[in-house]
């Protein structure tokens, strides 16, 4: 699995921090992940725009081939529900839209080679926004 769009996100950097412990040694430099941690943009969490997709982020995306609309709620693998809408930030879409601002699509590749593609459409809920730096 990887992702196809690594190009330079903003995170916080907390969720950076957060992040790249979580991932620890079983993370090798080609990890997809680690292209994102490693190009990001890190602000804190107190600077970082309303538009941008940070952990606990609750968003609206659109499937790029079927027209869906998808909401979904960005979170650590522990909390991961897919069925519910928790998606896992280490799943091909999770690390896709992390980093990322309204507007702009997040493409990846699964294993078996089938690509998706999604515009994140808006922001329903992003912690930073609302004052909140530490979830």
């Amino acid at each position: 699995m990887n992702i196809l769009n690594t190009d330079e996100r903003t995170l916080t950097e907390l969720d950076h921090a957060r992040i790249a412990r979580l991932l620890g040694a079983q993370a090798s430099p080609d990890h997809p992940m680690a292209a994102v941690l490693h190009q990001a943009e890190l602000l804190p969490g107190r600077e970082v725009p309303a538009d941008v997709v940070t952990m606990h982020s609750r968003l609206r995306l659109t499937d790029l081939d079927s027209g869906q609309a998808l909401t979904l709620t960005l979170c650590y693998p522990s909390d991961a529900e897919p069925t519910r809408g928790f998606v896992s930030v280490l799943s091909p879409v999770g690390m896709s839209v992390l980093g990322l601002r309204v507007g702009e699509v997040a493409r990846w590749r699964l294993p078996g080679g089938w690509e998706g593609a999604a515009r994140v459409e808006a922001i329903e809920f992003q912690p930073e926004a609302n004052g909140v730096y530490t979830l």
